[in-house]
């Protein structure tokens, strides 16, 4: 009985801090319409009204997003980021609101102090993997790059030893709460948005196409629904519905086989993202794969009795787009009902008011993360085979007799596999 009243004085129990999010009230979401449109749409009803602004927006959207594309990947990587900070603070604000942490010491510091951190480990991965040549020629970024674990693994234990030290009697079950939903965020935001990056490196149509397939799939169920829905899909999200969800499916599959095709003979979009040491720039020029090349594919009967044709020229990308746009129509709108179960556990109707009409950067990308991820692992399992020149930058900087050791080693396999004959080993 002591041990229970000590602890409710030395920290807030768990129904303490639960009750306060429940009793937080919903707030009224202000109208961030842009006066211009209020006025233009003024003899709408609200529903059509709200299907205008939402579509206006929406197409300033996709030429932004089209503007950031003809820029190139170094912009992309740009709003990657910047997108990624912006979706941290929106979530961050949200647990800072709700749980009323504003006497929390440290704790908003704290926060975006491990946001740098974690940034600071995944960046410095990805440049020195992708930027092997030109890490290995500074010595600075050689020696970081060398000790870059190590250097992140401190910079994170000085955020957790400030966090020990920052704890106060009245505040700790909150502070741990806190400290959990800022790990937790990293997880979901930094963690996903660094795979955005690495799918860019691919081939800017790894990254294209995956977030095109989510876009269209939001659009055209969103129109599907507007105009057909009758069958309530999901509680948590009472707007949507079954004809929306399996209208946005096909739409998305036709999108995404369209999408791949035109794309696929471009070698700007189809070539590996890589750093050209010589002119200090990145470079999108290759032979393009198999995976970009038209091949010739035979029709199965029953389907040749129905169209007429016995065979079609495709590229073999399409049938991986296939893939791609089924998960970003039917697994990839889960994330956004898991947004929606987020929003309303804390009574809240968007992550912010960023875009009028749409909520907040994260009420935008809550479907992205989940594909990107998927993206990353399907690459990964289906795609990506050895690279043989981080292979070769790996090799040249081993020591001498590693370099003889590895060559003899290579030498005598090529023999075996009858690649090499044995006059070859006698020269």
């Amino acid at each position: 009985m002591e041990s229970e009243s000590e602890a409710k004085v030395d920290g807030e129990t768990a129904s303490d801090s639960e009750s306060r999010a429940e009793s937080a009230p919903l707030p009224v979401s202000a109208d961030d319409t842009p006066e211009v449109l209020n006025r233009a749409l003024s003899n709408l009803s609200s529903r059509w009204k709200n299907w205008w602004v939402r579509g206006i927006l929406t197409l300033a959207m996709i030429a932004f997003f089209f503007i950031i594309i003809y820029l190139g990947p170094m912009v992309l990587m740009i709003i990657v980021m910047c997108v990624q900070i912006k979706c941290f603070h929106e979530i961050i604000t949200i647990g800072y609101n709700v749980y009323h942490s504003y006497d929390l010491p440290w704790f908003r510091t704290l926060s975006w102090y491990f946001l740098l951190c974690v940034n600071y480990f995944f960046y410095g991965e990805t440049v020195t993997d992708y930027f092997f040549t030109l890490v290995q020629r500074e010595e600075p970024l050689r020696i970081l790059s060398k000790y870059h674990r190590f250097i992140s693994f401190t910079l994170y234990l000085i955020g957790f030893c400030m966090f020990v030290l920052s704890l106060v009697k009245k505040h700790y079950r909150l502070q741990f709460y806190m400290f959990g939903w800022t790990h937790v965020t990293l997880l979901i935001v930094v963690t996903q948005s660094h795979l955005v990056i690495h799918n860019l490196f691919e081939g800017m149509i790894w990254f294209i196409v995956p977030i095109s397939c989510v876009i269209c799939n939001d659009i055209m169920a969103y129109m599907f629904g507007f105009f057909f829905g009758r069958t309530p899909l999901i509680k948590l999200s009472p707007k949507k519905t079954w004809e929306g969800f399996i209208g946005g499916f096909f739409a998305t599959v036709v999108f995404g086989l369209l999408l791949s095709y035109v794309m696929s003979g471009y070698r700007c979009f189809v070539c590996p993202v890589e750093y050209n040491n010589d002119t200090n720039s990145f470079t999108v020029d290759c032979e393009p794969s198999d995976l970009f090349r038209l091949q010739e594919y035979n029709i199965p009967g029953v389907i040749q009795s129905v169209i007429g044709w016995k065979t079609v020229r495709m590229y073999p990308f399409q049938i991986h787009s296939i893939a791609l746009s089924t998960f970003a129509s039917l697994i990839g709108p889960f994330g956004g009902f898991f947004a929606s179960g987020f929003k309303r556990a804390f009574k809240i109707k968007d992550f912010a008011n960023t875009i009028p009409g749409h909520g907040g950067i994260m009420d935008r990308f809550d479907c992205q993360y989940l594909m990107a991820t998927f993206v990353n692992v399907y690459i990964a399992s289906f795609i990506r085979g050895p690279n043989p020149s981080k292979l070769i930058q790996q090799f040249l900087t081993l020591r001498p007799d590693q370099q003889l050791h590895i060559f003899n080693t290579l030498r005598s396999h090529l023999i075996d596999k009858g690649m090499l004959t044995s006059a070859t080993e006698d020269e």
